[in-house]
């Protein structure tokens, strides 16, 4: 896990290249290397995870090959890559995956992507034909951002290191959208014009000024052959095809030259995992971590606590105190650079403290399961809301845009490539919503403690399994995730059965008590920013009393005020 970055054009300087590994300095600093050439600048932050001697190090280069790389994140399956190239003829100087990706470059282009089973983003720049390769693995589990005018290209991890070199401006657009459906940008935007993404499962190349970008991970077309093979697969068959993945998946990303940790919280996906990872060798030594608030209304401890009591698992509980949070939301806010998904980040970022405080630089988590397996309660009704346990009542407060600023907003379109509707919702929440949010959110918070977050729930093999299986498989009985649950029943049948929780967090509660002073600030800090013009601040005003003498349906609106007034102040 690293920070990557990258200048083509005028300002491919030392000192610009500095500046952008400077502000990453979070991302890893256990070694910041730099290239430069007339022309082009690239640079590395890293976080040593796997071979942690000086010869992994990046900008990697090697034989004086024209092709120089950055690359951030793990490839799970190097080992196997290893041996397949060597068997080609290629040899090693060290024992990093960074080498493998660089010599599965060389041979098969970019063709290794589809050989590659991991979490990357990463750019190859040729210093002969003056030529960039750059791509991200197939759901975007590690970001990559860019910049593009007459002159320069400029890519990095991070927007804030674009940032330190132009100056760019908040999307009106995508923040009236933001407001109005909740949507936190398409594939291939950010908050500020001119900052755009790579698209998880795309590549990019660039030469002379010509940028061209396509999808090189077609997740429809490797779905639909599997849905075809799975039209008749019974419960027994489903169950040990995908144990045999997860187990496989799980020990994958167990491979680590540092320690490795895990975080849990009460629900079947966390659960399960604890219940496989219980079955390592190494089982009494790993720690796994939960966060919890006090409120016995919202704490999913009690389920977490009995899950463990049945393995060997260290279990640290991290608690969230509602007066800590006015100040570690001006830390994370600068960190997401973005606006981020409210007070369970902030206990998630919590845990990450903790975590490194223990001296663990690699994590497992459970994202992943609910979108493949169909565990939202959505997706059992007609609703097309991307919010778990949302009522009918709208959870935006859309009377607070000006007119000119509402109609900016455009209600985002997204492709429906199956003919079944629960598919559609599915891959919708995959790649559109719900994983992309997420997985933003969770990179920056491990990042800015300098950790390593790894899903395996997300190892592709698992994902378009568990998608293409019958409905029945997923639903049943008018429960989620259920072949799922059936498997975690051998371990525990009381969390196994749980309902899921919506809400982790008092957010609700403590924005209308506790910490009344931070919505009140950000109102106020609205009141004097550009927003002041786009918005009609006596409705907001209003909205805000009503919350506070009861209408608290939803806070989803109040975190909105919350997150721009910073994004704002920021700008």
């Amino acid at each position: 896990m690293c920070g990557i970055s990258g200048i083509i054009g005028p300002k491919a300087t030392k000192l610009n290249i500095r500046k952008m590994t400077e502000i990453m300095h979070h991302r890893g600093h256990d070694s910041i290397q730099h290239f430069q050439q007339n022309g082009i600048a690239l640079g590395h932050n890293r976080l040593s995870i796997i071979d942690l001697k000086n010869a992994s190090n990046q900008p990697f280069q090697r034989n004086n090959n024209p092709w120089v790389l950055v690359y951030n994140g793990e490839i799970y399956n190097y080992v196997e890559l290893r041996e397949e190239l060597m068997l080609e003829g290629y040899t090693f100087d060290t024992q990093s995956d960074t080498e493998v990706l660089y010599q599965a470059f060389l041979f098969w282009g970019e063709d290794c992507l589809n050989r590659l089973n991991g979490m990357f983003a990463f750019a190859f720049w040729n210093t002969q034909s003056k030529e960039l390769f750059a791509a991200r693995d197939r759901f975007g589990v590690k970001p990559l951002y860019y910049f593009q005018d007459q002159d320069n290209f400029i890519f990095a991890s991070e927007i804030k290191a674009i940032r330190q070199l132009v100056d760019v401006n908040l999307s009106e657009e995508r923040m009236a959208n933001y407001l109005t459906f909740g949507s936190y940008g398409m594939l291939n935007e950010s908050f500020f014009d001119s900052v755009h993404q790579l698209a998880g499962g795309h590549l990019l190349k660039l030469k002379g000024h010509k940028l061209q970008i396509k999808r090189w991970y077609n997740f429809v077309t490797r779905v639909k052959q599997q849905l075809k093979q799975n039209e008749t697969i019974d419960d027994a068959t489903a169950k040990k095809e995908y144990i045999k993945l997860l187990q496989d998946s799980i020990n994958l990303r167990f491979r680590a030259d540092v320690p490795v940790g895990f975080t849990l919280s009460g629900g079947v996906d966390s659960s399960l995992l604890l219940a496989l990872v219980n079955q390592r060798e190494d089982a009494s030594e790993i720690k796994a971590f939960t966060f919890y608030t006090g409120d016995e209304g919202y704490d999913e401890l009690p389920w977490v606590e009995q899950m463990v009591l049945k393995t060997k698992t260290q279990l640290e509980k991290v608690l969230l105190k509602s007066e800590e949070v006015n100040q570690r939301h001006h830390q994370i806010a600068k960190i997401q650079d973005e606006p981020y998904g409210g007070i369970p980040t902030i206990a998630y970022a919590k845990v990450f403290e903790s975590i490194a405080r223990r001296g663990i630089k690699v994590v497992l988590d459970g994202q992943g399961m609910d979108e493949a397996w169909a565990g939202y309660d959505y997706y059992q009704n007609n609703s097309n809301s991307t919010i778990q346990g949302q009522s009918s009542v709208s959870p935006f407060k859309t009377n607070i845009l000006s007119e000119s600023f509402l109609a900016k907003a455009e209600k985002p379109n997204y492709p429906q490539p199956f003919e079944d509707d629960l598919l559609n919702k599915q891959y919708r929440d995959l790649f559109y919503t719900k994983i992309p949010r997420a997985l933003r959110f969770n990179d920056r918070v491990s990042m800015a403690s300098t950790t390593e977050l790894r899903e395996p729930f997300l190892d592709y093999r698992l994902v378009e399994f568990a998608f293409s299986l019958p409905k029945h498989h997923k639903i049943r009985g008018g429960q989620g995730k259920y072949l799922l649950r059936e498997i975690l029943k051998t371990y525990s049948k009381d969390v196994a059965f749980a309902p899921k929780r919506p809400l982790q967090t008092p957010q609700r509660e403590w924005l209308a008590e506790e910490l009344k002073s931070l919505v009140e600030n950000a109102i106020a800090n609205i009141e004097c920013s550009s927003l002041a013009n786009l918005l009609n601040i006596s409705q907001l005003k209003e909205e805000w009393h009503k919350y506070q003498h009861g209408d608290q349906e939803s806070s989803f609106h109040i975190w909105q005020w919350i997150s721009l007034s910073k994004l704002v102040e920021n700008e």
